[in-house]
């Protein structure tokens, strides 16, 4: 599928009952509630059977680091106690299709890597780097995962990729003990969101946290704008750069972000810090502090839960998260993005290792942990820690096929998904000086427009 998805839940109802869940006091995720990863659940009777592979050894590689990492290391290890084989996890840089193009060309690549991108499985099967799915893994695939998660990961029908780990990247998290300090409640429109942030900051403390030294961040901040006030129909011609980014439905998305960017005081470290914040530190900075963090709220995606976790704050109480408001009268906009396994060897132990993640039972040991959503339909809810990522997985399931896929990671990775190039540094500029919309529009177009001739 060319067209990659932002998940346009039909169920616009499921994020409100979200914002009802996480605010509902109990966060349902107690030690005593947890289940653990060999809990019983969606998994049982798959059937589900793996080759002995004693003394096979296997390289995986991802761009995964902390807790991320250590989630799936488990999840690697399960798959080692079922088949025998001894399993390295490789850390990658990004883009990691650049870092597998050099491994691939010194003659020692992963065995499997995860790639973060559509446009990354896309370029390395043009390449010709990828294995295609094995009768066990496309069985796992069909029998677990929509037709649009398969879709995602074939190219030209061919299927190359399991979507392992998928995202819901139109949240906002916040600080429950500053909102109500503020006296502010949950904003539904881009409007109220300005008039909240407002509020907070003159409660004295600063209403948003951006992670801009990640310029990720930045696109999923257009995206949602993008999505929510132009519509699905040019959100999808944009991706596929059918749109210029010099079109005036792009203008009126970076003037509605310069709302936001282009009032330092409303910035957790005005614009030179958020120029300077890492996305796990806009989270972290967020819970910590008590009432007087140095932000109130901080928008991305579910995996975000790891990184509140980590502060001790408690999920459902301490932070509690809304969708992301709809902007100029469209509707909330839900983008969703995701991680695919695919296979660079040839030989059963690659093979096996994407079937056992396309399965519900290696879904379910990163589910326990939290930061983790799933896009295998036969998961079991109970294997999530909380009642608020519960949710978030039940909506994400019960939008079926009717989605769409973040945009940037639909683009070549040279411009939606490198550090310091394309998108990711125009969007940086961009926040650097929030006034100059033309400016912006002409060098994101100029760098798509170089990408895409690439």
């Amino acid at each position: 599928m060319r067209q990659g998805r932002t998940l346009r839940l039909a169920a616009v109802t499921a994020l409100a009952a979200l914002a009802a869940t996480a605010c509902g006091g109990g966060d349902g995720g107690s030690d005593d509630d947890r289940p653990s990863a060999s809990a019983g659940g969606g998994s049982a009777g798959t059937g589900l059977t793996l080759p002995s592979l004693k003394g096979e050894k296997l390289e995986v590689a991802a761009v995964w680091t902390g807790p991320e990492q250590a989630n799936f290391t488990k999840v690697l290890k399960e798959f080692e106690k079922r088949t025998g084989a001894t399993v390295t996890f490789v850390p990658a840089q990004d883009p990691i299709v650049n870092f597998l193009g050099t491994k691939i060309a010194g003659g020692s690549p992963p065995d499997v890597a995860m790639l973060p991108q559509v446009g990354a499985i896309r370029q390395a099967a043009a390449q010709k780097w990828l294995k295609p799915l094995g009768p066990e893994a496309k069985a796992q695939l069909a029998a677990h995962y929509g037709k649009g998660w398969q879709d995602l990961g074939a190219v030209d029908g061919t299927p190359y990729g399991v979507y392992f780990k998928a995202a819901n990247k139109s949240l906002v998290w916040y600080n429950s003990a500053a909102f109500d300090n503020a006296g502010a409640s949950e904003p539904k429109t881009w409007k109220d969101l300005i008039s909240t942030a407002e509020t907070i900051s003159a409660s004295g403390v600063t209403p948003v946290s951006v992670g801009g030294a990640d310029g990720w961040t930045l696109t999923d901040w257009f995206e949602n704008v993008y999505l929510s006030q132009a519509g699905p129909e040019k959100y999808d011609r944009l991706a596929r750069h059918e749109l210029k980014w010099t079109d005036p439905s792009v203008a009126r998305a970076l003037t509605t972000l310069a709302e936001l960017f282009g009032k330092p005081s409303l910035l957790a470290g005005g614009t030179n810090g958020a120029l300077q914040t890492e996305f796990p530190v806009s989270v972290t900075q967020t819970f910590t502090g008590g009432d007087q963090p140095n932000a109130a709220m901080v928008f991305e995606g579910d995996f975000s839960a790891v990184n509140i976790a980590a502060t001790g704050a408690k999920i459902g109480t301490d932070a509690k998260v809304f969708p992301f408001p709809a902007v100029g009268g469209g509707p909330a906009p839900v983008v969703t993005g995701g991680d695919a396994a695919v296979a660079l060897k040839d030989g059963k132990g690659a093979q096996a290792l994407l079937t056992f993640l396309a399965s519900p039972e290696a879904a379910r040991i990163w589910a326990a942990e939290g930061g983790f959503l799933s896009p295998n339909k036969s998961l079991d809810k109970a294997a999530y820690p909380n009642d608020v990522q519960r949710t978030i997985a039940t909506a994400l399931i019960g939008a079926g096929d009717d989605f769409r896929f973040d945009m940037s990671d639909q683009m070549p990775q040279s411009f939606g998904g490198t550090p310091g190039k394309g998108e990711w540094k125009v969007l940086q500029d961009f926040l650097k000086n929030p006034k100059d919309v033309a400016g912006a529009q002409a060098a994101l177009e100029a760098e798509a427009a170089k990408a895409y001739k690439d």
